[in-house]
């Protein structure tokens, strides 16, 4: 090779080396912000303004979080259990509610979706008492329950051509993925989940639960 053309080819080498290198610092520089954001982001928020409170002291600061499922059977089972602590300590406790539809249950998103657009017609408790009440009746199947949730819309008396607008409405979808996103962030990873004051709870029965409560009240 001749020395002329080995310096042309050298120089042109580096050239193209300088312009990859700056190149892949301005993609870098401009993704920077967004990848920042994504990793701080707000996810792992144990309530947010929107959360669905069944319960609101505003003069209490004690605070019961559960993330659930509704086609959850265990879930199912600790539904007596909340609803007895909401009757001893309404008045003293502040008592949220989180969706966390698992993948592997078929309808388990679907009924979030039915209990959100009720929420949106201020009937979110009624829907959320009546997901539990019928579980058998829809739960661990793999056919589509959307006319089944929609039965109980109508039951309910509720807007339907508002509820079928909200049910099949992608910012319900993402109303619950946010609430997802919260409880894998705090390390969520299946339902029923509670937190008491930010503090994952573990308990065996309802007195586990209500000691819990009595402590956090005292303190």
């Amino acid at each position: 090779m001749a020395p002329l053309t080995r310096i042309l080819l050298t120089t042109f080498t580096v050239i193209t080396v300088i312009l990859g290198v700056g190149v892949y610092l301005s993609v870098r520089d401009r993704q920077a912000p967004a990848v920042a954001e994504a990793q701080s982001g707000d996810a792992g928020q144990l309530v947010r303004d929107n959360s669905h409170r069944l319960n609101t002291v505003p003069s209490s600061d004690v605070t019961f979080v559960e993330f659930l499922d509704f086609e959850c059977e265990a879930c199912r089972a600790a539904f007596p259990l909340v609803e007895q602590l909401r009757s001893q300590y309404g008045d003293r406790v502040n008592f949220v509610v989180r969706y966390f539809p698992i993948p592997a249950h078929f309808n388990a998103e679907r009924a979030a979706r039915a209990v959100e657009s009720a929420a949106q017609q201020g009937k979110f408790e009624p829907m959320y008492k009546k997901m539990y009440e019928t579980q058998s009746q829809w739960g661990e199947q793999k056919t589509p329950a959307d006319a089944t949730f929609r039965g109980f819309a109508t039951e309910l008396g509720l807007d339907m051509t508002k509820f079928d607008a909200a049910y099949n409405d992608p910012a319900t979808v993402a109303r619950i993925n946010q609430d997802v996103a919260d409880g894998k962030a705090l390390g969520v990873d299946g339902t029923p989940t509670m937190f008491l004051d930010g503090k994952r709870l573990k308990y065996k029965s309802y007195s586990d639960l209500s000691s819990a409560i009595d402590q956090a009240l005292q303190r």
